[in-house]
């Protein structure tokens, strides 16, 4: 495979040379322009957890398409409704919560961020958020300083004031960072894009007694982790503590782009008309696609599939030479690979033998297959890593 020259491509060059155009999915499988199939264990970055073109979400969008498209949210649709209820009653709380809908995983993080600000500046005079180094929160202004990767900011510079960064998963450096101004501790329980780094239930635990203690929002960012990838409906879940706001997308949608916000009912109020908006979050064709997913999602059980078949995966790739640790939760595992600084031409190699998956750092592979992903598929995507890393 050879990329298309930079000169030739119409896209604006915010991403690497694209190595292959794919055409068609279905399943665990995806198709490039020429007719070769490819096993995808990336699921478009832990979208399509269902796998590709999955017939009921096919279906609903088709049928939602015929019927309404859009409306604005001076509006309600049935479908928006619905799935909001839904999301409410899989996150648990006792109180319960009101969702906000967006079209991607930084809308719901920058919503969570302006609703901690709007809680905390009202109630609190609190407005700064804090989030941990490592973590990836999206890429708009806010979310990126929110972002705890600072080689990633000193292009946009100056961004938004009033973002603050502490050691993963390290509850003194947290507590020492809590001073008054505080509104919010935003943090993923598995760092998806800072190298598929799980949190521990002491250490989320923790973070929930000081958020409580110096009343200051706990907000989970379940963007990468949510909906059944780590074995359990939200990767929080996994530590035995509940969170003041949840954001979600990815594979909310199956593919469909939706982004959602939820905050518990005496925080979600801290919004009032006007606060915050979308022209298309929401929408009817997003939530009858998000309806349909989660359906499927239930129906499947995806989160004990997905414990199920990590730990084959886990076990697998763990005994292959070349490999020195597997790390993660569910079916959201990093392999850190014994040569330093191979990740990326593994990856590449990879992709050449008919695997889809990606260098989450220098040195380590992601995995992220379809939630449905059967056993052969887990073999036959294991014995493809096992060719590479023997060349």
């Amino acid at each position: 495979m050879t990329a298309e020259p930079e000169q030739m491509n119409p896209l604006m060059n915010t991403y690497p040379p694209q190595p292959v155009t794919f055409v068609r999915g279905e399943g665990t499988y995806l198709y490039d322009d020429s007719g070769r199939r490819y096993l995808d264990f990336l699921s478009g970055l832990a979208v399509t957890s269902l796998g590709h073109s999955h017939p009921a979400v096919a279906a609903a969008i088709a049928e939602q398409a015929r019927t309404l498209l859009h409306v604005s949210n001076l509006y309600g649709t049935l479908p928006q409704r619905e799935v909001a209820a839904t999301l409410d009653r899989l996150i648990g709380a006792d109180a319960g919560g009101k969702v906000f809908f967006c079209n991607s995983g930084a809308e719901a993080n920058e919503a969570a961020i302006k609703l901690a600000r709007k809680w905390g500046g009202g109630a609190h005079g609190r407005w700064v958020v804090v989030s941990a180094y490592g973590s990836f929160h999206g890429r708009t202004l806010a979310t990126l300083h929110a972002t705890g990767q600072p080689q990633k900011h000193e292009a946009f510079q100056p961004l938004p004031e009033g973002f603050r960064h502490v050691p993963w998963d390290d509850l003194a450096s947290l507590e020492a960072a809590m001073d008054p101004t505080v509104a919010a501790v935003l943090l993923e329980p598995v760092q998806g894009e800072g190298g598929v780094n799980p949190a521990t239930p002491e250490y989320f635990r923790g973070v929930r007694r000081l958020c409580d203690e110096r009343g200051v929002l706990l907000i989970v960012d379940e963007i990468q982790t949510g909906f059944g990838r780590t074995g359990r409906w939200f990767g929080f879940q996994h530590f035995g503590v509940q969170p003041d706001v949840v954001t979600m997308a990815k594979a909310l949608g199956n593919g469909m782009p939706i982004g959602a916000c939820w905050a518990l009912d005496d925080v979600a109020r801290a919004f009032g008309p006007g606060d915050h908006a979308t022209t298309f979050g929401g929408q009817p064709l997003a939530t009858a696609a998000a309806r349909a997913t989660l359906a499927v999602m239930e129906a499947e059980d995806v989160p004990a599939r997905a414990a199920t078949a990590g730990a084959r995966l886990a076990k697998a790739v763990d005994e292959l030479p070349g490999v020195a640790a597997v790390r993660g939760m569910g079916l959201l595992l990093a392999a850190e690979l014994s040569a330093p600084g191979t990740a990326r031409e593994v990856a590449a190699c990879c992709l050449d033998a008919g695997l889809v998956l990606n260098a989450v750092t220098d040195s380590a592979l992601r995995f992220a297959p379809p939630l449905l992903v059967s056993d052969e598929e887990i073999d036959e995507g294991v014995a493809l890593l096992a060719a590479v890393l023997d060349t």
